[in-house]
């Protein structure tokens, strides 16, 4: 059954072959008081963006889908950002396993302050699993766009460097987990943080780099 889930699922999610048709990434709408809505123009920036430089067919309108809902597997992207608290009951946790071990993807972005709560969140998700530092060669960080020094720093908080971390589930990345970075920050309307082209432009481009590695990766899986 989840094999052939899985399966369907590839053959949906591919808006490089199926040309003109449009896909939809989704924001998660989490409980526990954390602002799930921070960064309300960045996606939208991140879609134009890899539209137009990957010549990707993703939906500027982005949707937003709760945890718990099956509706998730609709979406072959979930972004999840914020500042503060994130609560999973035991069926989020279940339907957000189900969604990733059949062929989704979730981005964490920590926009400070995230690390203390997401952690356990995920935990719950995954059990069995921990997080692992990826590797500067990582093919995630060398699709359209190369950065030999792995994830790019975009925001400054407390003078950590910026780490990318991954749930590997039978050898997927199934979750990439970006902290001390700050992507979705550099995805927004320029007026927003007043970043400088150079600063949007590199978080704009790993942003899309993690997109081709979904739809159309490069290089194989590491």
């Amino acid at each position: 059954m989840k094999t052939s889930i899985f399966l369907f699922l590839l053959f949906l999610w591919q808006p490089f072959l199926l040309t003109g048709q449009d896909i939809q990434i989704a924001l998660l709408k989490y409980r526990g008081g954390g602002d799930w809505y921070a960064n309300p123009t960045s996606l939208p920036n991140l879609v134009k963006f890899s539209n137009e430089q990957l010549n990707t067919n993703l939906s500027t309108e982005i949707a937003t889908i709760e945890p718990d809902d099956t509706g998730i597997f609709n979406y072959p992207f979930v972004h999840m950002t914020g500042h503060g608290n994130v609560i999973f009951d035991n069926e989020e946790a279940a339907n957000i396993r189900n969604y990733l071990i059949s062929g989704g993807f979730l981005h964490i972005d920590d926009n400070y302050g995230l690390d203390p709560y997401v952690r356990p969140q995920m935990k719950k998700v995954f059990p069995e699993l921990e997080f692992i530092a990826l590797p500067a060669s990582h093919p995630i960080f060398h699709q359209a766009f190369d950065f030999p020094g792995g994830l790019p720093k975009i925001h400054e908080h407390d003078k950590q460097a910026a780490q990318a971390f991954g749930l590997f589930y039978e050898g997927r990345l199934v979750c990439l987990y970006t902290y001390e970075s700050d992507l979705g920050d550099g995805w927004e309307d320029q007026r927003v943080h007043n970043d400088s082209e150079a600063t949007r432009l590199k978080a704009l481009r790993m942003g899309a780099n993690i997109l081709q590695y979904i739809f159309a990766p490069t290089d194989p899986e590491i």
